[in-house]
């Protein structure tokens, strides 16, 4: 089998020579033989391993991602960020702790920014209510000639 391991920026991992890949997606790890049907998912912050033919153990660790399978021995993996090591503890010490505190930051920031705009959404709205003293005027619709007056 081959396998493609990038991210926007690069390759971070090419193999050609692959006989197993193992993987994790929301429901938990799953293995890839030779012949596997066609296959796509969304994967957790955690670390691919695959053995290639010669018997080598190889890993990168992916910050999420999307695995693909196609033909039965094409896997492709596209992610936003990518470490690959041999050193599968440091890996699973270092770099996905590393990796799941930058998600929880930007999930504080999404979270800021959100309160920021329904801030300042409110502080809009409160400033054109039309009960408030001194509010914008609403504009009157203009009467066409057609309707009759009271």
């Amino acid at each position: 089998m081959k396998l493609t391991v990038t991210t926007p920026l690069m390759i971070v991992a090419k193999a050609d020579n692959v006989a197993h890949v193992r993987a994790e997606d929301e429901t938990g790890a799953f293995g890839i033989l030779r012949g596997h049907a066609d296959f796509l998912t969304a994967l957790a912050i955690s670390v691919v391993s695959w053995r290639d033919e010669s018997g080598g153990e190889h890993h990168v660790a992916v910050r999420g991602g999307m695995l693909a399978v196609s033909d039965g021995n094409m896997i492709s993996i596209a992610t936003r960020e990518a470490v690959a090591d041999d050193n599968l503890h440091r890996l699973e010490a270092e770099v996905l702790a590393s990796f799941q505190r930058r998600n929880e930051e930007e999930l504080t920031a999404r979270t800021d920014a959100q309160r920021l705009y329904l801030a300042a959404i409110q502080q809009i709205y409160h400033f054109l209510r039309p009960d408030r003293p001194g509010s914008v005027p609403r504009l009157e619709r203009p009467m066409s000639q057609d309707e009759p007056t009271s």
